[in-house]
């Protein structure tokens, strides 16, 4: 295994990350994160754009090959579907959840007045749900403290967004952190910090920070489509398992490459490029093959004739939460790693 790197951490802006973790921007609401990435990244790139999808695509200019870097700016999240008379405002998932860890979370409303706090909770258990029986997303409901006729005058109606409440927080150990939207906000603060230090990278890159991932990974077909990459890496966040009997990813264990996921083979020739990358710069590897979930790379690598794509991700603990977890180290090298793979990148990688 090769010597761990290390980068402090002063020479990146946690501030960015903490204000894009905080952000809420459920999938098809990515608006507020969209509009604080491009003043984040105004000084560094004039050349971008919001397509009709509403990605936001970053282009600097150079020699082939081009390149797509792509990371979501959505997070999961709920959407209300029904309040019944007692006030009590039941929703639907945008994503998936473990509904178990939804129970006792404080979450924002955002109706056209402003945001509107409240906690999902549950019947009595005794009352209404089997004993031992794992609720399910119809059993939870929201509460604000509201009756249906001060709801009404406050805005809520069905239709709109509920997003968790938790904040960036600093853990014992400074290095780790964890919020509500590590996935995929760790990827936008990559992406970001990438696109500062672009100065001595040669070839034409498009940072595309995709919109509804979550749901589909819709943004990443559109915006592949219209780019027509040479080849693509989703920059995203898998689940690590290190706290389980048989842990394969660990916070602190370095970026990770995701060999198979649920849906997609990532590019052999890509991988061993970024591979190669880390070797020369000291930067550990995890390796994940995985039969749940996918990234933004499936839609690009079937985009018009194929694209070669490959993922690299950051491990996080409780996945899909209001607590994610992650290492800020493994962020830091994940910029390290990908800066070098720029700097010297394949031309074509086929296999």
């Amino acid at each position: 295994m090769a010597k761990k790197s290390v980068k402090k951490t002063q020479d990146y802006d946690m501030r960015l990350l903490k204000d894009l973790i905080n952000s809420f921007c459920i999938s098809g609401d990515e608006m507020d994160v969209r509009n604080l990435i491009i003043n984040y990244i105004k000084p560094f790139c004039k050349d971008y754009w919001v397509d009709k999808m509403g990605n936001l695509i970053v282009h600097k200019k150079g020699i082939a090959p081009k390149v797509m870097l792509a990371a979501h700016m959505d997070e999961v999240g709920l959407m209300i579907n029904n309040i019944d008379p007692k006030g009590r405002i039941y929703c639907a998932e945008i994503g998936s959840f473990e509904v178990m860890n939804l129970l006792g979370q404080r979450v924002y409303i955002k109706t056209r007045k402003g945001y509107i706090p409240g906690i999902i909770t549950i019947n009595d258990v005794s009352n209404d749900i089997e004993v031992g029986k794992i609720p399910t997303i119809n059993d939870i409901f929201v509460d604000t403290g509201l009756n249906y006729k001060e709801l009404k005058e406050k805005g809520v109606e069905i239709g709109q967004y509920a997003s968790l409440g938790r904040k960036f927080l600093t853990l014992g150990n400074e290095k780790i952190i964890s919020g509500k939207s590590l996935d995929d906000r760790v990827g936008c603060f990559i992406l970001c910090e990438l696109i500062k230090r672009m100065k001595n990278v040669k070839n034409e890159i498009y940072f595309v920070f995709t919109v509804q991932e979550e749901v589909g990974l819709y943004g990443a077909k559109t915006s592949a489509y219209e780019i027509d990459p040479d080849w693509a890496i989703a920059v995203d966040v898998t689940a690590a398992d290190d706290m389980s009997d048989n842990p394969t990813k660990y916070i602190g264990g370095g970026p990770c490459i995701t060999i198979k996921d649920a849906e997609m083979l990532a590019n052999r020739c890509l991988n061993d490029w970024i591979r190669d990358a880390a070797k020369r710069k000291n930067i550990n590897l995890q390796l994940e093959v995985t039969d749940v979930g996918s990234t933004d790379a499936l839609n690009i690598t079937v985009s018009r004739g194929g694209v070669p794509a490959a993922v690299v991700g950051v491990a996080i603990r409780n996945l899909h939460t209001a607590m994610s977890i992650c290492h800020k180290q493994d962020i830091i090298d994940t910029v390290e790693l990908l800066l070098e793979l720029l700097k010297s990148p394949p031309k074509v990688c086929l296999v």
